[in-house]
């Protein structure tokens, strides 16, 4: 095998496969990244046997073969290379010549027969997403899974279709993100959960253009993503997904409108006085037209009113400040609707037509 591509290209391709290169693995082929000019294109591939990813790199092919080389030490020798064309040569023993200006490199390479094929999907029918929406969904909703837990549904997110409508549902037990949107076609109903870290490294790749297209595949076992060269196939989360209807109430006794920016702000503030690792609670005071947010910690204390407009009871409630502000971060509108049902009850941050919905359980504090 023989191919030459410039160093901008290889570095974009490898840092969109190395995505899927497992960091632990008893297996040392996939600590490699496939590189496949063996049918008159070259493709990248990485596969940690959850997730897999395959990407096209442009270059030309004097003579086609395949092989895998380890991915870390690849990397870094391509991000090391001068700005410049790059060769990259292999025999039949797999030793492996990189040749960038007046740099050489050989290392020793790894039969790409041996590699794990992705798992083979079916182009049938695939539901259309532009990238901006997809990249904006993920991350409204991806800080609510839970990154560690014995639980793997709250590892993962829901994706479920219904004609044309999309929901994304993520949780981590003390609190829900949703969102819902209307997608341009309609399909056949699909309910899925996504593992998070699929979601992760797809965002990451995302070029986020609204006029850019993501298709998306599903089967019984994988889901796939495929946009601009590169295609991302992840295996699902097996289980039943909780039952979120029964969650979300339309019951309220106080329904607040308050400036977005203006309680982020201040949240953001009152964060100064907790510790990392520390659990104080914001208490949150709703009383006629105003919001009062107090924390007090061993450092000290702070206090700080919001003129807010308010329908029903006054009330006193707290929360973990984190998990606010991580709602509230990626809501896109100036004021929003914060609906309380009494102190012990989970709060709910939706809008009039419920494209979103963040509901966030409080926690006990001394009054």
């Amino acid at each position: 095998m023989k191919i030459i591509c410039s160093k901008s290209d290889l570095l974009k391709g490898v840092n969109i496969v190395m995505k899927a290169v497992p960091s632990k693995t008893t297996m040392t082929i996939l600590e490699c990244i496939l590189i496949d000019a063996s049918a008159g294109k070259i493709k990248f591939t990485a596969n940690d046997m959850e997730l897999g990813i395959e990407t096209a790199v442009e270059g030309i092919i004097e003579s086609r073969g395949i092989v895998a080389l380890d991915a870390k030490l690849f990397s870094e020798i391509i991000r090391k290379l001068p700005d410049s064309d790059v060769t990259i040569e292999s025999d039949e023993k797999r030793n492996t010549l990189i040749t960038c200006e007046k740099a050489k490199f050989n290392i020793m390479g790894k039969e790409g027969e041996d590699f794990p094929n992705l798992p083979m999907i079916e182009k049938n029918e695939p539901v259309m997403i532009s990238q901006f929406t997809l990249k904006e969904l993920i991350r409204q909703t991806i800080f609510s899974i839970a990154v560690n837990d014995s639980n793997k549904i709250m590892t993962g997110e829901l994706f479920e279709i219904s004609d044309n409508e999309l929901k994304m549902v993520a949780l981590d037990g003390h609190r829900i993100a949703i969102r819902n949107i209307e997608l341009k076609d309609s399909y056949d109903y699909k309910k899925v959960i996504v593992p998070g870290k699929t979601l992760n490294e797809i965002s990451k790749i995302l070029s986020g253009e609204t006029d850019d297209f993501v298709k998306i595949y599903f089967t019984q076992n994988h889901i796939m993503f495929e946009f601009d060269q590169t295609i991302v196939v992840s295996r699902l989360i097996e289980g039943n997904y909780f039952r979120i209807d029964h969650m979300i109430s339309s019951d309220y006794e106080t329904k607040v409108t308050i400036n977005k920016k203006e309680m982020l702000d201040c949240i953001d503030r009152a964060t100064l006085m907790v510790k990392e690792g520390d659990k104080k609670p914001i208490v949150i005071s709703i009383d006629d037209e105003v919001m009062e947010l107090k924390i007090n910690s061993q450092i000290g204390s702070m206090d700080e009113i919001i003129d807010i407009e308010k329908e029903g009871k006054d009330i006193m409630i707290g929360f973990n400040p984190r998990f606010l502000i991580d709602a509230l971060r990626v809501i896109d509108d100036e004021k929003i609707d914060i609906y309380y049902v009494n102190s012990k009850a989970p709060c709910f941050i939706r809008d009039e037509k419920e494209t979103y919905i963040y509901l966030i359980l409080p926690v006990n504090f001394v009054a």
